[in-house]
């Protein structure tokens, strides 16, 4: 069925307002960014700085150690994205071709997991970390999102495994290959998109993180990036925007060069033509 003229004029005007709509904060933050403090009191704000700088990206790294804030964020999101994608596949494997009651049980519990808020989770992992020795360290953050990510990893994962034929997995059964040369010859493969949009969601989630970063580490140095940001705010809540801009806009970058470099391989053409019809 053809689309008419019109129909297709209001697609394009509605992605574009869409488009634009979701492009404004992070402009707006740019622009900020290389504003000198007159054109940021200013009471007609531009879009294109007048007089562009660079000192709020000097005043922002001379103030707070946003080098070491950015490593502590790498190494706790990357951390958390590999180790919940490791865990989350078999078990993903498992829950999506058994069917059991086992299984759904997992399966329910992982959709209820998701609604417990922050503040119910904060002490019974507080306790546990402390217990093993690993509050104010980078690896017990890590584990916190890991534990945090698990749940909506094996549900996503959960779902690009059914999507697999399982007429490829029992040819392969009937060439002699065990459930776990299967799992990683045939099916693991089929489900890179899926690894790859599962671990993106993963690390994107613990580079944002905020309130469990705040709670569990003290020592300035073992700040992640978000609780770092938060220092440009004074006491009375006044913020110094300049360099709290210019910090913000080189935090987001690392999440969009990793999208940007993976963009290609979240699809899930790859299954096309796995099994003739």
């Amino acid at each position: 069925m053809r689309t008419s003229r019109p129909a297709r004029i209001g697609q394009y005007t509605a992605l574009l307002a869409y488009l634009v709509f979701l492009a404004f904060p992070f402009l707006w933050l740019l622009s900020t960014a290389f504003k000198p403090p007159r054109e940021l009191g200013s009471l007609h704000p531009t879009w294109i700085p007048k007089d562009p700088t660079l000192d709020n990206f000097r005043q922002a790294f001379g103030e707070q150690p946003l080098l070491q804030a950015a490593l502590n964020s790498l190494i706790a999101a990357l951390g958390a994205a590999v180790i919940a994608v490791l865990i989350a596949t078999p078990m993903a494997y498992v829950v999506a071709r058994r069917r059991t009651r086992l299984a759904k049980a997992v399966t329910g519990w992982v959709v209820v997991s998701q609604a417990f808020p922050f503040v119910l989770l904060i002490i019974p992992l507080f306790l546990v970390l402390k217990n093993l020795g690993l509050i104010n360290s980078v690896p017990g953050l890590v584990l916190v999102y890991v534990v945090w990510a698990l749940p909506f990893a094996l549900w996503m994962l959960a779902g690009y495994v059914r999507a697999v034929p399982p007429e490829l997995e029992e040819a392969a059964a009937v060439d002699g290959a065990g459930r776990v040369r299967t799992l990683v010859s045939v099916t693991a493969p089929l489900l890179a998109p899926g690894i790859v949009a599962t671990g993106l969601f993963a690390f994107i989630t613990a580079w944002n993180e905020f309130f469990f970063a705040l709670v569990l580490l003290k020592t300035p140095e073992k700040q992640t990036l978000p609780v770092v940001l938060t220092h440009f705010i004074g006491a009375e809540g006044v913020a110094d925007l300049g360099p709290l801009a210019a910090a913000a806009f080189l935090a987001t970058l690392p999440s969009l060069i990793v999208f940007a470099l993976i963009q290609r391989r979240i699809t899930g053409g790859m299954l096309t033509g796995a099994v003739k019809s």
